[in-house]
């Protein structure tokens, strides 16, 4: 199965750590960008009316702070060009301080069924800090207005004066709201975002404070019967992200919107980042691909491997003969060998072992060197 990502750019206000493309000072230019949008939808359908699509996913910016209606009508072109499997997961993005009842509403009649909702820490001061326009308030009455519904609360690490007692009350609010699952994420300083200038002059936490917080924040989810899938992402059982599974599994999926990645066929492509070239090309009738690889066998190979080795359930060495017709314990015999205390193997999966998880990037420098 495959996916679909659609990247609505807009915000109310940049926070200090976002390097992604968004645009919080062109929100008037949405019903425009949207029905570009809409546009690429029919494009690309039209190229994968053969495929089957089991997620959607609208990420950002923050896709809620537009009109809902915009949202309701993408899904309709979405029902109209592609095919979708019986029960498709489709999530929305949502950042507490731009939601509604009506919002939501018209969410769930558009056929949206998961919910990834922006709380961050449960710390008001540091909110503000990181430019968020929403408060823990904000975050509970969103939260009350998905009482029953599968959504997700996104947790950061690595803030600006973080300390336990700070993850334990972010923790402790996001698994009492009713988040079936949680993102758990260090934060990461980009070159060019105004938190890069904390990170330079020494006033976030450093590697070794981070993995703190990350293992008391693990303990706690544990405790709460989060189990963990991927190294940031932990769910009661049965709440895992189909449509993070299919990228951790080196699935296809296309990506529609400025900016916006796709893997198909075997190649990668990415679409422009300049919004106004990018309503260009689709008002042209062009698709605005800036980018357009094919991704080698080696490459293809070290993708498989680094992402499996990312999750619990690790490499299937089947799945691995299925996509490449060799096995990975030859192909990569050396990393396997240096690396074989930090593995745990169990028939045909290999996994790295959960106290060595978070630590993973070190195991896979080895592996890209294979």
């Amino acid at each position: 199965m495959s996916g679909i990502y659609l990247h609505i750019p807009f915000c109310r206000h940049k926070c200090t750590y976002c390097d992604f493309t968004s645009f919080p000072d062109k929100l008037g230019l949405a019903e425009a960008y949207m029905a570009c949008l809409c546009k690429e939808l029919e494009l690309r359908g039209r190229e994968l009316e053969r495929e089957t699509f089991d997620t959607v996913y609208f990420g950002g910016g923050t896709p809620s702070v537009i009109d809902p209606d915009y949202i309701y009508a993408a899904m309709k072109q979405i029902v109209k060009h592609f095919h979708l499997t019986k029960n498709p997961e489709v999530t929305i993005e949502m950042n507490p301080g731009t939601v509604s009842e009506k919002k939501i509403a018209t969410y769930k009649r558009a056929g949206i069924n998961r919910f990834s909702v922006g709380l961050q820490t449960a710390i008001d001061s540091q909110l503000e800090e990181l430019g968020r326009i929403h408060n823990v308030r904000d975050y509970l009455y969103c939260t009350s207005l998905l009482k029953g519904e599968n959504f997700s609360a996104d947790v950061m690490l690595g803030l600006k004066g973080q300390t336990k007692e700070d993850v334990r009350k972010t923790v402790e609010v996001a698994a009492w709201s009713g988040a079936r699952h949680i993102s758990m994420y260090a934060l990461t300083p980009e070159d060019g975002t105004p938190i890069y200038t904390d990170y330079l002059n020494g006033e976030l936490p450093d590697a070794d404070e981070v993995r703190a917080l990350y293992d008391y924040g693990y303990a706690l989810l544990r405790e709460k019967g989060y189990s963990r899938y991927e190294v940031s992402n932990f769910c009661k059982k049965g709440y895992e992200s189909r449509h993070n599974l299919n990228y951790w599994r080196r699935g296809e999926y296309i990506g529609v919107g400025v900016s916006a990645s796709s893997f198909f066929y075997g190649r990668r492509f990415t679409n422009t980042f300049d919004l106004d070239e990018y309503m260009k090309c689709i008002l042209s009738g062009f698709l605005p691909v800036v980018e357009n690889e094919r991704v080698e066998e080696k490459d293809a190979k070290f993708e498989f491997v680094m992402l499996a080795l990312r999750t619990a359930e690790g490499i299937s060495a089947e799945r691995y003969h299925a996509a490449f017709g060799s096995d990975w314990r030859e192909d990569f015999a050396a990393a396997r060998k240096k690396n074989a205390a930090y593995l745990t193997e169990n028939g045909d999966r290999t996994c790295i072992k959960d106290e060595y998880l978070y630590v993973q990037n070190h195991i896979l420098m080895d592996f890209m060197e294979n």
